[in-house]
């Protein structure tokens, strides 16, 4: 075995497409996923959940807006530096509240589909 080294030009676009979403995978094994989200400006994401996926996320640039919990009520304002944690089967939707692209870090561990999107959280 060897390391790889991924380019940007080597993520290809990655897992089931979330509307409001542009993933590009860098790494997929048996067990882990890791890549580059892109939120456009103003865009909030489709209901999703990861399956039995746990998955962190970084933020790199603009901002992240979570919605979650019962009724999708729950909110996470994030920025620049901060992590996340998203458990597996968390039904929640991504937003940029903000007037640039925000761009996350992601990684994934766990097994089986790793996009599920939903019509929402179940109601309060």
């Amino acid at each position: 075995m060897s390391v790889r080294h991924i380019r940007p030009g080597d993520r290809t676009e990655g897992s089931p497409a979330t509307p409001g979403m542009v993933r590009e995978q860098a790494i997929a094994t048996e067990g882990m996923w890791s890549g580059i989200v892109h939120t456009d400006a103003g865009m909030t994401s489709g209901w999703h959940h990861h399956g039995d996926y746990d998955t962190s996320i970084y933020v790199a640039s603009g901002a992240l807006r979570m919605e979650f919990g019962a009724g999708g009520h729950d909110v996470i304002d994030a920025v620049p530096g901060d992590f996340l944690h998203v458990p597996r089967g968390a039904i929640h939707r991504e937003g940029n509240p903000t007037a640039q692209v925000a761009d996350l870090v992601v990684t994934r561990a766990g097994t089986g589909p790793p996009v599920v999107n939903v019509d929402g959280p179940e109601p309060e």
